[in-house]
């Protein structure tokens, strides 16, 4: 079994913690507080915050059917959040079932404050940041142990919640340990000024927290990844381009972390990743210790069926029927059949149509078996859940990035080291190289998909691109149809969910809901 952050420790310290998600301004309701936990144990930090790593994973402290939060335990975890907000409201992979909400985001279309996934994303975050909150207060006021490093650690977790506040929702309310626990309803805050509260939070821990923590932990390049992210999108989110800071950083985890890409693509998304080379940091998965239907149990199982697929070849024992790509990811090769990219290969086809003529079908679209629970290095048993960790960063998407930073002028940036990252991405999986002049914006929005599609980061690449909303860009079912329709620039953030108007009458709705 590997190694893992999330101890049992963590999971049995954190079952007495309760998050109340609809009043951020009290803490959070508690049998045994924070203080008593560490005066009793000074050593338990480490499994409070390990619980905290988990937040992102795992959707409550007692097994896959217990909850953090008052949501479905199933549906409602962080990572299938993601999921569900970034991959499957872009163009290339689409949900069948069918389920009030679900289906909104598969054909982006009748996006409402009342439904229940933009609900469990806004709740998770905001279940996450008033726990950083809350241990932030009690290691400054707590004779502990604890250190600059997990003080960083604890920051950066509240950080990356805060990032996808921003992205998905553009704006909310700032909760932070200065004020955790006062009466009075926080103000709204806006995108800019939950940018500006992440970047100097990120700016100020980054040469605090350390360059190895363990496995699983955040370190000075996860850090440096989380500020190249928010740049990279700064002209979205703030409306000015920070396309100079994005290189710095990301050529930082490129030059000094030490990471290189694996030998095999698919040694990235197997059930022994957490060996891997390149993943720069992943979100933990177990099928015993941490099992969850939330983290990429739902990628590995709902891209999987029975009827169509030797499921145990991936290492699943349950196919949930759920998730194929379109031909908006697996067209970016080409013709399939005669592809050297082994990309490529990550579909499956037998038994299956090109063509999504209903997306509702499971046989319309190729199932994409990229993410699967079979060991890459040894041999495996079949499990229920899955125990692949999700790499929220990897090499290559700094690689990437990087190209991307150096096509967009960011000063310092070289176009002939963006060229050899594009192609060691490319030979990696024995595509051909490109050469200088195919190098172009375009190209790099369509290497981020075939790279990159089913990581969580497919929505926020084509705002950036400006490919999203409006009809210049069209997928299969974007808007409802078929084809693909034009769909409202009110598109590029979601609606603040309708619990949260009501239970703080300080947040306004997002302009066109």
């Amino acid at each position: 079994m590997k190694k893992i952050i999330l101890t049992v420790l963590g999971l049995a310290l954190f079952t007495t913690l309760s998050s109340c998600v609809d009043d951020l301004d009290t803490a959070p309701k508690v049998e045994l507080t924070l203080e008593q936990l560490l005066e009793n144990d000074p050593n338990a930090v480490e499994g409070i915050l390990s619980r905290l790593y988990a937040s992102f994973a795992l959707s409550g402290p007692s097994g896959p059917g217990s909850s953090d939060i008052s949501d479905d335990a199933g549906e409602s975890p962080f990572l299938r959040g993601i999921v569900n907000l970034q991959d499957f409201t872009a163009d290339g992979m689409k949900n069948r079932w069918g389920d009030d909400g679900l289906d909104q985001l598969t054909t982006t279309s009748e996006w409402t404050s009342n439904n229940k996934f933009f609900r469990y994303l806004y709740n998770r975050a905001y279940y996450t940041i008033p726990q950083c909150n809350n241990l932030l207060n009690v290691l400054n006021s707590a004779s502990t142990d604890a250190g600059e490093s997990v003080v960083s650690e604890v920051r950066f977790l509240r950080a990356l919640a805060y990032f996808y506040v921003i992205d998905v929702f553009g704006k909310g309310v700032l909760a932070t340990d200065e004020n955790f626990g006062q009466s009075e309803l926080l103000p709204e805050s806006s995108r800019e000024e939950l940018f500006n509260y992440v970047e100097s939070e990120l700016l100020e821990i980054e040469p605090l927290i350390g360059t190895f923590n363990g496995y699983g932990r955040a370190n000075t390049y996860v850090v440096d990844m989380l500020l190249a992210k928010l740049y990279l999108n700064a002209e979205v989110y703030t409306g000015t381009p920070r396309y100079d800071q994005a290189y710095i950083y990301v050529n930082k985890v490129i030059t000094e972390g030490g990471y290189t890409l694996t030998d095999n693509f698919v040694e990235n998304f197997s059930g022994d990743n957490d060996m891997s080379t390149e993943i720069i940091y992943p979100l933990i998965a177990d099928p015993i210790v941490s099992q969850s239907y939330g983290n990429t149990t739902y990628i590995v199982n709902g891209s999987l069926s029975p009827d169509t697929i030797t499921i145990s070849e991936f290492g699943a024992t349950e196919g949930w029927q759920g998730h194929r790509a379109t031909k908006a990811w697996y067209g970016l090769f080409g013709d399939l059949d005669t592809s050297t990219d082994d990309r490529a290969d990550l579909f499956w086809t037998e038994g299956h149509n090109y063509e999504m003529n209903d997306y509702t079908v499971w046989t319309d679209g190729y199932p994409s078996t990229k993410f699967r629970n079979t060991t890459f290095n040894s041999e495996y048993t079949p499990t229920s859940f899955s125990g692949t960790d999700f790499p929220l960063y990897r090499l290559a998407d700094a690689y990437l990035m990087y190209a991307e930073c150096a096509l967009r002028g960011a000063a310092g940036a070289s176009m002939t080291d963006a060229l050899n990252y594009v192609n060691l991405v490319r030979t990696r999986s024995h595509a051909t190289t490109i050469s200088m002049g195919e190098l172009n914006l375009d190209f790099i929005i369509d290497e981020r998909g075939r790279e990159l599609n089913l990581e969580g980061h497919r929505r926020t690449d084509l705002i950036r691109f400006g490919k999203f909303t409006g009809g210049s860009y069209l997928w299969p079912w974007k808007g409802g149809t078929l084809n693909g329709t034009s769909i409202p620039d009110t598109y590029n953030v979601f609606p603040i969910p309708q619990t949260a108007l009501e239970a703080n009458p300080n947040l306004q709705q997002n302009t066109g809901y």
